[in-house]
């Protein structure tokens, strides 16, 4: 099932699809709210913000994805066996190679962005270690492992943008906490990939929520987990800045319970076009929270 061989490389493709860099435009999104949300001007400190980027996409989560497929090997050979470790194009023990590599690689960038970016550099990389290593492997339950993503991928993000606009110091307060509801709401996104491998989840005893609870009944708890936390901010904004900035959230969140419905009636079949149509609407929310934080600052 797996080549052993040491002799052998991986090509430099199965290296990119190990990456996948198609999923880091999340972390990559959240470190950006978290720059706008500061107030800063990003302008002043262009080469820190660009490094912040590289970190939380290329690095971080490309780490996570390295370090996820290395101990999925097995379920991924029944789920998606053309992908690189399973299919022999990333042989013998390459792909832990490569995860340890970009671990150490990711830390020593995050050392130039000042003590709270590294730090939450440090905690996402301990939590992508967690959520797919053993003896901890987080995704065994898909309650902590998807919490655990949630954190890594929007509110650790949304943290470190925020930490490197305020010179490597403690970010807003009100910053962390819409950080730390989108990372909620995150939760309920990790679900959503969790209906196509139904399958070798059950085989090999990884029991996310698809898994626990039934398609139906992981849609709706996704489709909650997702909508409270929104809830949740445009009462906060209502508070600390009201006008546009929650009433446009509102109207992207209705957008979201009309494909909501839509989903939860056929979720195994549907919860991949949710990602690609209701999910852009969940993140473009997150763009707007950090613009209404970002003018509070102006505000004062």
């Amino acid at each position: 099932m797996l080549s052993e061989t040491i002799n052998r490389y991986p090509s430099a493709s199965a290296i990119t699809e190990l990456l996948k860099p198609i999923t880091w435009f999340p972390p990559m999104w959240a470190f950006a709210c978290g720059v706008v949300a500061s107030g800063v001007n990003p302008l002043e400190h262009g080469l820190i913000v660009l490094l912040g980027i590289v970190l939380a996409g290329p690095l971080v989560c490309a780490t996570s994805q390295a370090v996820n497929d290395w101990f999925d090997r097995e379920v991924d050979a029944i789920n998606e066996p053309q992908r690189p470790i399973p299919s022999g194009r990333m042989p013998g023990r390459w792909g832990l190679a490569v995860a340890i590599g970009w671990t150490v690689l990711s830390l020593a960038v995050a050392v130039t962005l000042g003590t709270w970016g590294f730090l939450a550099a440090a905690l996402g990389l301990a939590l992508a270690w967690a959520y797919s290593a053993p003896p901890i492997r987080l995704k065994q339950n898909g309650w902590w492992g998807n919490a655990a993503c949630g954190l890594c991928y929007e509110g650790l993000a949304w943290i470190t943008g925020a930490a490197v606009m305020a010179g490597g110091a403690m970010p807003d307060e009100r910053s962390i906490v819409l950080a730390l509801l989108y990372s909620l709401g995150a939760h309920g996104i990790m679900t959503l990939n969790d209906f196509k491998s139904i399958a070798g989840d059950q085989q090999m005893n990884v029991r996310s929520l698809p898994v626990q609870l039934g398609p139906r009944n992981a849609a709706l708890v996704a489709c909650w987990v997702m909508a409270l936390p929104q809830v949740v901010v445009i009462g906060l904004l209502g508070i600390w800045l009201p006008g546009w900035h929650p009433f446009a959230i509102g109207i992207l969140l209705t957008g979201q319970f009309a494909l909501m419905a839509w989903f939860v009636r056929r979720p195994v079949e549907r919860a991949l076009y949710y990602s690609g149509f209701g999910v852009p609407l969940f993140v473009a929310g997150m763009m707007v929270a950090a613009f209404a934080l970002r003018a509070l600052h102006a505000s004062v």
